[in-house]
């Protein structure tokens, strides 16, 4: 991720430093309000514990990257996606009801009132067949007909977001469009609307000009995780990929119908991987 002078939000760093900030909320209340697209402004953020045990011995535990309450109760669920995630909707789904679940399991409701839940997915690449970069998902009927705002599904996909500085005008399109580019901005490069005090405080602690040598250090430990995570997670592609092209052509050659050439240019792989496999199922053989 190319970075410049601010640190992205959409960076494990960034994203505790501004949504996750307990200091000052007032940019994730904002953001909050924005992504909702809720006229009522969200005076007051809880942060509730991140991470969840099952609630049964088969059921699965795990950590949201940020789960918080609003003074009415209403209860959000935020997390963020860099790399490409097609079933990440799956994993809203699980979250969402497993606040569900947790908030029927204390007896602290009646049908009547349950809490609001949102569970939020910021994602950088798309997975949705929609062409807008926000959508807002409740249960409806076959014609499209609200039938429960209950729970709330909140997707946000940067790569659909195009909009220049000119065009926009909502908090929801200044937000989207600063996730998106503040960490490739010039500070001569700025858009009016950061200097509104929500974007102002964030970019600020973005600001790597303004870190104290504690912060750097940090910020210093945080990437250099992140980059070990990214390697392995590419090692484990790379292998299964690998493990995947081994099966296909050990079937291949014992099939006995195709030529060397030919099995490497259907499976998409090297002739040399192709005779490397033929000599591991000679010498196990």
């Amino acid at each position: 991720m190319e970075t410049g002078i601010y640190i992205p939000i959409i960076s494990d760093y960034g994203f505790k430093a501004t949504f996750g900030n307990e200091a000052d909320s007032l940019f994730l209340r904002t953001a909050l309000q924005a992504l909702i697209k809720s006229e009522t402004p969200i005076r007051e953020v809880h942060f509730d514990k991140n991470a969840f045990e099952a609630l049964t011995i088969d059921s699965r535990s795990g950590i949201f990257d940020l789960a918080c309450t609003d003074e009415n109760g209403s209860q959000f669920i935020v997390e963020m996606q860099l790399g490409f995630a097609p079933h990440f909707v799956q994993r809203m789904k699980f979250y969402a009801l497993h606040k569900f679940n947790t908030v029927v399991e204390r007896g602290e409701f009646d049908y009547a009132n349950l809490p609001k839940i949102y569970a939020i997915a910021i994602l950088a690449k798309s997975i949705l067949p929609t062409a807008h970069f926000h959508t807002v998902a409740n249960l409806r009927s076959e014609t499209g007909e609200i039938i429960d705002t209950q729970m709330t599904f909140i997707t946000v996909e940067l790569a659909k977001f195009n909009k220049q500085v000119a065009e926009i005008e909502t908090d929801l399109e200044k937000l989207v469009y600063t996730m998106k580019t503040l960490h490739t901005t010039e500070p001569t490069q700025y858009p009016a609307f950061w200097n509104e005090e929500w974007l102002k405080r964030a970019i600020d602690e973005l600001d790597t000009r303004k870190m104290t040598p504690e912060e750097r250090a940090y910020f210093a430990r945080v990437t250099a995780a992140n980059a070990e995570a990214v390697k392995a997670e590419k090692q484990k592609i790379r292998e299964a990929v690998e493990q995947k092209e081994t099966e296909a052509v050990t079937k291949a050659l014992k099939g006995g119908k195709l030529t060397i050439e030919e099995i490497a240019e259907y499976i998409g792989t090297s002739i040399d991987f192709v005779l490397e496999v033929q000599r591991s199922i000679s010498r196990n053989s």
